[in-house]
């Protein structure tokens, strides 16, 4: 398997890989990450790093997981706050206090779709299978969210919301923040109906012509990455300081996870990020 991207590192510790974004690195005040298909217990369609509890993997190799990528990345397994996502646009304000939410300890809220906080001491975990992860990190009010953008998560502009609730919560301003977007399914890949596309089209207030793009037969190439980053320049992130992903996860699926390369038959990556306290 050969790895190739401009934007991001993949990082082997412990037998465990993991991706970083060359972006987010150069910020010494976080740590974060990206799961891959790789380097886990789980076995048949899960092998091998699973890190979903609701797919029908054995709990207990699920578990092992989160502690092989955590002692791999670098994150207190103890730490981890997960997110419940359902494809919705809740962003979810957590503190220490949430700290094994979703992974050792029940969850406690449903539809959260996006997770952000100003504590140290306390990881958010997200999770991804085509889906678009996205990063946001404000390196001067010290906050930082993570949120779920799948296409419904991404008409409905989940990434402007957490923009705002990092704005009301910690007084973040959007200029100052720091985003990236991927890895998810890319334009090459994603196929969709006249009515999901339709959606997009809706955005009228961006360039839909730059992330839906008509095919024969009524379909659509759509591109929600690229929608993603529109939303989140909208919001007030400035150009320069978003970092969008090259790598598809349908075409990158011997290291990523993907639904549709796999049918449906699938274990689910996450994403990582706390802050360090430096």
């Amino acid at each position: 398997m050969k790895f190739q991207s401009q934007t991001m590192k993949l990082n082997n510790a412990d037998g465990v890989p993991y991706l970083t974004y060359h972006s987010l690195s150069e910020l010494k005040m976080i740590r974060h990450a990206f799961s891959t298909r790789l380097g886990g217990v789980s076995e048949g369609e899960f092998t091998s790093m699973n890190l979903a509890f609701n797919r029908g993997d054995d709990p207990a190799n699920v578990t092992e997981n989160y502690k092989r990528i955590c002692r791999s990345a670098g994150f207190d397994y103890e730490s981890l706050t997960a997110s419940a996502q359902d494809h919705h646009t809740f962003v979810r304000a957590v503190t220490v206090e949430n700290r094994g939410t979703g992974i050792y300890k029940p969850r406690d809220l449903e539809s959260v779709d996006a997770l952000i906080t100003n504590e140290t001491g306390v990881t958010l975990v997200t999770y991804y299978a085509d889906c678009t992860p996205l990063f946001f990190v404000d390196p001067v009010g010290r906050a930082i969210g993570l949120a779920h953008a799948g296409w419904r998560g991404t008409v409905g502009r989940i990434g402007e919301k957490v923009v705002r609730r990092m704005g009301e919560c910690y007084g973040t301003k959007p200029e100052n923040i720091v985003a990236a977007v991927g890895p998810a399914i890319s334009v090459c890949c994603y196929e969709v109906d006249e009515p999901c596309a339709a959606h997009f089209l809706a955005l009228t207030d961006l360039e839909t012509d730059r992330f839906v793009f008509p095919k024969e037969g009524g379909k659509f190439m759509l591109d929600l990455l690229e929608a993603n980053r529109q939303i989140l320049t909208a919001a007030g992130v400035r150009a320069e300081n978003i970092t969008v992903s090259d790598l598809c996860t349908n075409c990158s699926s011997e290291l990523l996870w993907s639904h549709r390369a796999t049918k449906g038959k699938r274990g689910t990556m996450s994403a990582f990020m706390c802050l360090t306290g430096e």
